[in-house]
């Protein structure tokens, strides 16, 4: 595909094909439309979703042009929607093994950016989406991915727990904390500046040891 700024792009991945499509006839737009929401909901299956919607339009163009009223077509549209959900609920499996799950993984991972490390990225969506699994159900929005610069695909890695994209203060610091008590704090840890033109005078070394000691001290206090 060839924008009208003249970017490229080269997929065949059937949302970001229609994404970057510029489209402006009404029913067009609405296939545009029925693909981001079957990517939002489910993932994949956007080029199918077009496919059978493409299908159909041509089928009830053909109805119309033998004369049968819009609403006779759409009425048999609504019956046979019905009637595809019911078999599908007949043919559907469990797929409540991780190698079915992983497969399904590595097939929606096609065709996409990381396709060539999709086999290696199927093992911790699976685990990720079983780890927030609730009745059934994973919510995605409690699957936070970190990207870092430098580094490749394939040293990706599940973290089951918090990340925290911040610097450490020190070299000392714990980089990885198990089994970490967590405080939520309402305010800050800190001392809150007075507005005084107060000065200390520190003569010694020792002076200022106590000084920080006692800082040290007041913020212990506040926890």
């Amino acid at each position: 595909l060839v924008s009208s700024l003249g970017d490229v792009t080269v997929t065949n991945d059937g949302a970001t094909i229609m994404q970057e499509m510029e489209i402006n006839q009404p029913a067009a737009r609405m296939l545009v439309e029925t693909a981001k929401k079957q990517e939002q909901i489910v993932g994949d299956g956007t080029t199918s979703v077009v496919v059978i919607a493409g299908e159909l339009l041509s089928k009830a163009e053909e109805l119309l042009d033998d004369g049968i009223a819009t609403s006779v077509v759409v009425k048999g549209y609504r019956n046979a929607t019905a009637k595809a959900v019911e078999l599908l609920k007949d043919i559907a499996i469990d797929a409540d093994d991780e190698e079915t799950l992983k497969k399904v993984a590595v097939t929606a991972m096609s065709g996409k950016g990381s396709d060539y490390a999709k086999e290696h990225l199927a093992d911790f969506v699976v685990k990720a989406a079983l780890r927030i699994e609730e009745d059934g159900k994973s919510d995605i929005d409690n699957i936070n991915i970190q990207r870092v610069s430098g580094d490749s695909v394939e040293d990706s890695f599940l973290a089951e727990g918090v990340i925290i994209d911040k610097a450490p203060v020190s070299k000392n610091m714990p980089k990885d904390v198990k089994d970490a008590k967590i405080a939520i704090m309402k305010y800050p840890i800190e001392l809150k500046g007075i507005n005084t033109d107060s000065k200390i005078d520190i003569t010694s070394p020792d002076q200022f040891e106590i000084f920080l000691q006692q800082e040290e001290d007041m913020i212990k206090e506040l926890v």
